[in-house]
């Protein structure tokens, strides 16, 4: 076989700068059968191979020493079943690429997270979501994915075929093989309402519940040294639509959201004191506005002012106890936060790993801009999270090991079990993995 696929030995660093990692080498092949070569020669070199994304995982996942997989050469759609109403796509396609190509063929996906920058596998794989009352993550939206496996066996996953698999490499953290291909559940391309609004802490939790029932995707912002939050509803639309101005989608999205956004992090950043006061100028200028058009542009926004993030999946019923207790211990200690608390629902899935793994979950998301020492918020944040049997999310920081993760998931067994079947010697292993789930 000719070799097309590129090959270098250059530092991989994430998009945060948390992770640093220097491969034997770094390898970009353009087909399955290229790819299947490279795990057989990094085998027969005794090194481990780990596929990387876009980076935009706060932790270790895609670090590794041996060879690193970049998926540069496998992207685009590579086919559309209007019938079935899905679309299967190269694992490498960034989620931007992905969303506007759909737009043009009058389709889209029924839920997404709030950036799109990722590329499909790795947003899979580490259990990438949105918010939603009745529908889940980017994963739950899976219904095929095309697997390579250690010994270079290419396998199609599906509730069909491999049904064991498919339960688990939906959320898969690249510990049980690359994968090269997913096919995605499609709808006709809708449109969204946005409704963002400022609300005080106390009225949002106290009507948390009849917020997240009454609306299809609910959401908000609590600001950290102050009682007010920011909320957003999204809910289907018969149009028409009426998307934000330009020149007032520039002023929200990018003046305030990153470029004043930016400043003010920079600011509390050298002038720790400053953080509350600006905390309440902040929230205090955030007006009530209301938008419709179609989905990618309603979930996603631009995110330009780097952080590191933690977040954890609790029990939905336990949502309003956990942010509570947050707040409190935020206000008693002398901890200065610039960013705002992010708050976030799912429905139970069905996915081995997924964060929502047989139970309604609520997400809650905390930040701080990057270059900020985040040990000990984030450690005070972990403890009120692991208290409630709180999941971490697979690709933000976080301190759990196999001991803890095993107790919180009922089917980490059944995980590991065919994590053992699929890559015995590890191919796939890395320090991460080693930690999440044992060796």
């Amino acid at each position: 076989m000719t070799e097309t696929y590129a090959r270098t030995t250059s530092a991989w660093r994430n998009w945060a700068g948390t992770v640093t990692a220097r491969p034997a080498r770094t390898e970009s092949p353009a087909s399955v059968d290229e790819l299947a070569d490279v795990l057989r020669r990094a085998h027969t070199d005794g090194l481990r191979v780990k596929p990387v994304g876009s980076g935009h995982s706060f932790t270790a996942a895609a670090a590794t020493d041996g060879v690193l997989i970049r998926p540069d050469l496998l992207t685009g759609i590579r086919g559309i079943d209007r019938e079935a109403m899905t679309v299967t796509v190269e694992a490498g396609t960034p989620l931007k690429r992905l969303n506007t190509a759909l737009a043009r063929e009058g389709l889209s996906l029924t839920n997404m997270g709030d950036i799109m920058e990722q590329t499909i596998a790795g947003a899979t794989s580490t259990g990438t979501h949105g918010t939603g009352r009745e529908s889940a993550s980017i994963s739950a939206q899976i219904r095929a994915l095309e697997l390579v496996t250690a010994d270079g066996t290419v396998m199609v996953c599906s509730a069909e075929e491999n049904p064991e698999i498919f339960a688990a490499a939906r959320v898969g953290i690249g510990a049980l093989g690359v994968i090269t291909a997913v096919t995605l559940a499609v709808e006709p391309i809708f449109l969204l309402t946005a409704r963002e609004e400022p609300m005080g802490f106390d009225r949002v939790t106290e009507d948390f519940d009849q917020l997240v029932a009454e609306n299809e995707h609910f959401e908000f912002y609590w600001f950290p040294h102050t009682g007010n939050c920011n909320t957003k509803r999204n809910n289907r639309s018969a149009g028409p639509a009426a998307p934000p101005g330009r020149v007032s989608s520039w002023i929200d999205d990018e003046l305030l959201s990153n470029g004043v956004f930016q400043v003010a992090c920079s600011l509390g950043r050298a002038v720790p004191a400053t953080i509350p006061s600006i905390a309440r100028l902040s929230s205090r200028a955030l007006s009530a506005r209301t938008y419709t058009d179609i989905p990618y542009k309603v979930f996603t926004s631009p995110r330009r002012v780097r952080f590191v993030e933690m977040e954890y999946a609790v029990p939905r019923e336990q949502a309003v106890t956990v942010l509570r207790d947050l707040k409190a211990m935020v206000e008693r200690s002398p901890l200065k936060i610039s960013f705002p608390v992010e708050v976030r629902t799912a429905p139970a899935d069905d996915m081995a790993l997924s964060t929502a793994s047989g139970r309604d979950s609520a997400y809650i998301a905390v930040h701080l801009y990057k270059g900020t020492p985040h040990r000990s918020y984030f450690t005070a944040v972990e403890r009120i999270m692991t208290a409630h049997a709180g999941r971490p999310h697979w690709g933000k920081i976080h301190t759990r090991d196999a001991a803890y993760l095993a107790e919180v998931y009922p089917r980490f067994g059944e995980f590991t079990a065919l994590r053992d079947r699929l890559d015995p010697d590890r191919l796939f292993g890395n320090d991460y993995l080693r930690r999440v789930l044992g060796d």
